[in-house]
């Protein structure tokens, strides 16, 4: 592991990490969401590692990673003026395109299937590593499969330490949930995974409506696995995870008192229970003796999202029996956290009315 500055990353560091690239090794690197693990989108056995080393199924495809704009026709083919239109305004940043493959991509990081995702990260670290590699990067998150997704190199070291050549260490990632994914192959565009951009923002640049999918609002998986996070368990500590949602979040005195009554209910059996809760409510629970780990503000959705997945990795080193989630309205950057919990749950929903 090499430690890596954020904003102004070293030159020689940069170099040996995309010697690494080059020559078919893997490198887990920081981007603005969550950490990346990389190899030559081009090389067939460097992807096949990625999965290898991930646990991961093969039919779950990969991102591929870009540093210039010019290099969007060198991976995808007939990219639609919508494309461009997002690229504008929103790359580099967190958000992937689905758009049809070139035929220069091997089928191993598309999965076998004819469209591919894209995206141009706005990190200094990620930018650096694809330019200095002068090839488009494969990269899903790198973490093993299944697990919260890392935002530091600690979580990396954690899941893949000896499964992989090089770990840069760049901190703490900035948004800590992975890109918005939206299909650009269909009409109307369709969301596949909500992201830290909202689909608000992209339907205000594109001035039309994205359909979203059940999968999407992690209330089921995708058959096909058309891009990462539809299909398969993600996010999800070892500790059995249980999220208390709500139809109406403004009465957080009658939401908090539904929360605290499912935590008692377990307590009074023996279990050693935690409760991940918002700022607003963490004190109520705490004062009755339960454990609590603060996610953010509601009024602060992308302190939450940050702050999301490394929380999901503290229950497990508590070693408690069961953790309750509270919910969050799914409006904006909402849907992405309860796409993320309702995964990490594995559907272990209660409903409060």
């Amino acid at each position: 592991m090499i430690k890596i500055d954020p904003v102004y990353p070293d030159e020689t560091t940069l170099v040996e990490a995309a010697k690494i690239i080059r020559r078919g090794g893997l490198v887990a690197f920081p981007t603005e969401t969550v950490y990346g693990l990389g190899a030559d989108a081009y090389n067939r056995e460097a992807v096949k590692r990625i999965f290898k080393a991930k646990n991961r199924p093969m039919d779950n495809p990969l991102i591929v990673h870009i540093c210039r704009l010019e290099w969007l026709e060198m991976v995808a083919r007939k990219a639609p003026n919508e494309a461009y239109m997002v690229a504008e305004r929103l790359w580099p940043g967190p958000v992937t395109l689905v758009l049809w493959k070139s035929e220069t991509i091997p089928g191993e990081v598309t999965a076998g299937l004819p469209k591919i995702a894209v995206r141009f990260p706005s990190h200094p670290v990620a930018a650096g590593l694809i330019e200095r590699s002068v090839v488009p990067i494969a990269a899903p998150s790198a973490n093993l499969a299944g697990r919260p997704s890392p935002t530091t190199a600690q979580h990396v070291i954690q899941d893949l330490y000896g499964r992989i050549e090089l770990i840069l260490d760049g901190g703490e990632t900035l948004f800590g949930v992975e890109s918005t994914i939206i299909d650009l192959t269909t009409e109307p565009p369709k969301l596949l995974r909500p992201g830290p951009i909202p689909t608000e923002d992209i339907e205000r640049v594109l001035g039309i409506r994205i359909s979203i999918p059940d999968y999407a609002r992690g209330l089921s998986e995708a058959k096909i696995a058309e891009s990462p996070g539809t299909k398969y368990r993600h996010y999800a500590p070892e500790t059995p995870l249980k999220l208390v949602e709500a139809r109406d979040y403004h009465d957080l005195n009658y939401y908090s008192a539904k929360v605290l009554e499912i935590a008692e209910e377990h307590r009074s059996k023996g279990f050693r229970v935690i409760i991940l809760a918002s700022q607003e409510t963490g004190r109520r629970y705490a004062e009755k003796g339960l454990r609590v780990i603060e996610l953010g503000s509601r009024k602060n959705l992308y302190e939450v999202a940050k702050n999301l997945f490394n929380s999901l990795r503290i229950i497990d080193e508590l070693r408690t029996d069961l953790a309750i989630v509270e919910g969050f309205e799914e409006k904006g950057l909402g849907l992405t956290i309860m796409n993320r919990l309702r995964k990490a749950s594995r559907h272990d929903r209660v409903l409060v009315v």
